[in-house]
């Protein structure tokens, strides 16, 4: 028989047709282990190693094609991972390609639940400075909530107790399963929308952490986050805490205990009523007897118009007299200065000079009081006491 020839595989060639093999082999399996030598690049890609106590695994967790995490995976932690057998054929290293990793045993939840409340904590989704006040009374309430599950009948139940009065709006929506927290941020987003109500409750009813995780998904936490009607939270049982319940304006312990958050005692509320009713009455009286005082005080400034104009008659009159004592005294004034004035000029009058034995020599009409004013033959006129002549001089 002759020999075949030997058929020569080249590198490349023998691991295609390993993964092949590999991947026909194990199209989709769950492995479980822990988690080693985790890297995270700045690609979004997560590569680990999956190990026991005998052997390991090298895994890739493509970013564009796994299933969203509910938690990081970290060194240590024990998870089953999901996917898909392969080879690496660049450096021929055997492989899983994994699509979804979930927490071994019960605590997979919770760490989720510590690891979003950590990040929504330091984005700051928790501070009180961010948190809205409730309004004392409402005008609107809005629900969101299943429109079949108790939490609704227990709210209803305490409003209607509490005060009627105040209308009420429901935003049904599922509060569990997998469907559930898209269900809410349309229901919050919807109540922000219309903004028909001042204050919202966002309940449901009791239930294991895996039943109330709709309250813990990032996307509830950031529509309760950016809602600008404030809310309160009513999840589950006292002891029950979700995400929800610390981005929310306030939390209460149980649904009904926040249908009482809202909502103020009737009873009280007329209290309060009657209380500010006799305050204002109070008020009122004291005003009404200061108004009274102000009242008489001003009646007894006013004056009859008759009493204003004999008053005013009155001080005409006195007006008058002052008048008729200043224009007698301004008369005697006069008459007494004219008198004086007499007198001077009775002393300064050239007739009076005339008699006693003067005279007054004049030249065409001109007083002469020099003798060298004159001269030969000038014609003068001497006034006497009593007449006068005229004289040549010589």
């Amino acid at each position: 028989m002759k020999n075949q020839e030997p058929i020569i595989y080249s590198v490349s060639d023998l691991n295609a047709m390993t993964r092949q093999i590999i991947e026909e082999c194990f199209p989709s399996i769950w492995v479980s282990g822990e988690i080693s030598n985790c890297v995270r690049p700045a690609s979004g890609h997560i590569y680990f190693s999956l190990k026991d106590e005998r052997a390991q695994i090298r895994c890739a967790f493509f970013r564009n094609a796994r299933r969203p995490l509910k938690f990081m995976p970290e060194n240590g932690q024990q998870v089953m991972v999901r996917g898909q057998v392969s080879l690496y054929e660049p450096r021929g290293d055997y492989q899983l390609i994994a699509n979804e990793i979930e927490l071994a045993g019960e605590g997979a939840l919770q760490l989720a639940f510590i690891q979003l409340k950590s990040k929504l904590e330091k984005a700051g989704l928790f501070d009180a400075q961010f948190k809205k006040p409730l309004p004392l009374l409402p005008k609107q309430i809005g629900v969101i909530t299943s429109s079949t599950g108790a939490a609704i009948r227990d709210v209803l139940i305490v409003l209607k107790r509490r005060f009627a009065g105040i209308p009420i709006v429901i935003y049904p929506s599922l509060v569990q399963g997998a469907e559930a927290s898209g269900q809410i941020v349309k229901a919050l987003n919807l109540a922000n929308e219309r903004h028909e109500c001042d204050v919202l409750l966002l309940v449901r009813g009791g239930g294991s952490l895996e039943d109330l995780w709709p309250f813990n998904e990032e996307a509830v936490a950031q529509a309760i986050f950016a809602s600008q009607i404030p809310i309160v939270s009513g999840i589950g049982h006292e002891v029950d805490f979700t995400i929800a319940d610390f981005v929310a304006d306030l939390r209460a312990a149980t649904p009904s205990a926040a249908a009482e958050c809202v909502s103020p005692n009737r009873s009280d509320v007329l209290t309060h009523f009657a209380q500010y009713q006799q305050r204002l009455a109070q008020i009122t009286q004291r005003l009404i007897t200061q108004a009274r005082f102000s009242l008489e005080s001003l009646q007894k400034q006013l004056r009859h118009p008759k009493q204003l104009l004999q008053q005013q008659a009155q001080r005409l009159d006195n007006f008058e007299q002052q008048l008729q004592h200043l224009i007698k005294f301004l008369i005697e004034k006069k008459s007494s200065q004219l008198k004086q004035d007499s007198i001077r000029l009775n002393t300064l009058n050239p007739l009076n000079t005339l008699a006693r034995g003067f005279a007054i020599v004049e030249k065409d009409a001109a007083i002469i009081r020099d003798a060298a004013e004159l001269k030969k033959g000038d014609l003068v006129t001497t006034r006497l006491s009593k007449g006068s002549f005229t004289a040549l001089v010589r």
